[in-house]
C-alpha cells in the first residue's frame, strides 16, 4: 500500500503549508489521488472501493492495527476521495508544526506564494519526493495539488496527482482525533 504512505505525507505537508493561516481545531481533510498510469490509477480506484465496502468489524480490525503504527483509515465519500478528520491544536498552529507521519525520514520547503505556498517535500525512508501548491481560503480552508512520487518496491518510481481539500469544523477536537 505505497500510495498510503503518500497520500499521509501530502496530506501533512498540505497542512504544514498553511499552518501560518489556520485555525486551530477539528478540520476535514478530502484527498483524491490520481496517476497517468492507467494500471496505477485502476489500482488506487480498487483499493479506495474495497476500502470503503470492508465490514464493519473487518474494518475495525484493520483501523486497530493501522492506529498501533500512528494511523487511522479514512472514509471514503461518494465521489472517491477519502476523508479524514484532524485535529490542529492551538500549540500546533501557533508553532506552525504538525505531525509528520510516524514512519519516514522527510524533510519540507515551502515557499510563499499569492494566496499560499509552494512546497516541496523529500524523503529518504521510504524513497519519495513531490512539490506543489497550498492555496488558502481563509484561515478555515485550503485546497493543494501535488505531484508525487514513491519507491513502487520495484526499483521505479510510482507518480500520482494528489488533490486535497480541508475545511475547518470546530474548535474542540474528540480525545480520538489523530
Amino acid at each position: 500500500m505505497k500510495s498510503s504512505a503518500i497520500f499521509l505525507f501530502v496530506l501533512a505537508a498540505s497542512a504544514q503549508a498553511g499552518a501560518q493561516n489556520i485555525k486551530p481545531g477539528l478540520w476535514e481533510l478530502s484527498v483524491k489521488v490520481k496517476s497517468a498510469d492507467a494500471q496505477t490509477d485502476q489500482a488506487i480506484s480498487a483499493a479506495v472501493k474495497q476500502l470503503d465496502s470492508l465490514p464493519p468489524e473487518q474494518r475495525a480490525r484493520l483501523d486497530a492495527m493501522m492506529q498501533q503504527n500512528g494511523v487511522t483509515l479514512p472514509a471514503v465519500k461518494s465521489d472517491g476521495a477519502m476523508r479524514r478528520t484532524y485535529c490542529m491544536t492551538a500549540e500546533m498552529a501557533a508553532g506552525k508544526e504538525l505531525p509528520l507521519p510516524a514512519q519516514g525520514q522527510c524533510s519540507s520547503k515551502r515557499e510563499p506564494i499569492a494566496g499560499g505556498y509552494k512546497i516541496s517535500y523529500e524523503c529518504s525512508k521510504p524513497q519519495a519526493r513531490g512539490q506543489g501548491t497550498v492555496l488558502m481560503n481563509g484561515d478555515s480552508a485550503f485546497t493543494s495539488t501535488m505531484d508525487a512520487s514513491s519507491d513502487a518496491g520495484n526499483g521505479r518510481m510510482q507518480k500520482v496527482t494528489v488533490e486535497t481539500t480541508g475545511r475547518w469544523l470546530k474548535a474542540s477536537c474528540s480525545p480520538k482525533t489523530p
